[in-house]
């Protein structure tokens, strides 16, 4: 018997060649695209072509992983319909200081679980962060238990999903925000850093944190001190520390 987040998900589970097609021409979400390596026929092609116009992202992968998503004639292609309708932060930082508001923007690098993910939406909310930012490839799957566990908060908080972080972080910086990088490479502490500024907050990977090209863009590094034998926190953890010394600052600053 079905549970109800696998109903949730096979709902969202989209197949085959001409039902990808007519999703991305009505303007549907694609959180996930999957297509078979290898794979050639004219309607294929019709696919790809409409899937490089409308900037949607896939990957290739073997027959073998589609087969084990569903048993019904895939085609070659198996994707997720998104669960919330993607933002550009280009569209929303511009808003924000026009609306006169000191922006707080998180960058999530390749947080890859999805509760992870869902509790650092919940946090980010409840503390005031306006957009999540998250990279194309690499980033977890919005799906029911990423909803579930940010209890609605990802319909709340505009995601932004970015083919190039390294140019968004160029574009954050260009409108005046200072990027700070959350990892243990730090020589400052999380509380020596001036969050009263508008600011971008980068968190990295559950696996090997934050990636050199983004660091190397950071305007500030901090880190968390660690007094146990374990020296890392889980990253929806070590988010909201950090995330909750900005609320504090500004509410100080008020």
């Amino acid at each position: 018997m079905q549970t109800k987040q696998q109903k949730k998900e096979e709902e969202s589970l989209i197949f085959g060649l001409r039902p990808v097609i007519e999703a991305v021409r009505a303007g549907k979400e694609i959180d996930k695209l999957l297509v078979q390596s290898g794979l050639k026929s004219e309607l294929f092609s019709e696919m790809m072509g409409l899937l490089k116009q409308n900037n949607v992202a896939f990957q290739y992968v073997p027959v073998e992983k589609l087969n084990r998503l569903t048993t019904k004639n895939h085609q070659g292609v198996v994707g997720y319909i998104s669960a919330i309708s993607y933002k550009k932060i280009k569209n929303i930082l511009p808003t924000l200081f026009d609306e006169g508001k000191n922006p707080l923007i998180l960058i999530l690098d390749r947080i890859t679980d999805v509760r992870n993910f869902g509790a650092i939406a919940r946090t980010a909310e409840c503390s005031g962060v306006q957009a999540i930012i998250i990279p194309a490839h690499g980033a977890a799957q919005i799906n029911a238990d990423a909803i579930k566990t940010s209890t609605g908060a990802l319909h709340k908080i505009p995601v932004c999903r970015e083919e190039n972080l390294k140019s968004v972080i160029d574009y954050l910086k260009e409108c005046g925000l200072q990027i700070i990088a959350c990892t243990e490479k730090a020589t400052d502490y999380y509380y020596q850093m001036d969050f009263t500024l508008p600011t971008a907050i980068i968190v990295g990977s559950e696996e090997d944190g934050i990636l050199n090209e983004y660091l190397q863009k950071s305007d500030a590094k901090a880190k968390i001190p660690m007094m146990g034998e374990i020296g890392s926190l889980n990253v929806s953890v070590a988010t909201g520390i950090i995330l909750y010394e900005a609320v504090s600052q500004r509410m100080v600053n008020a």
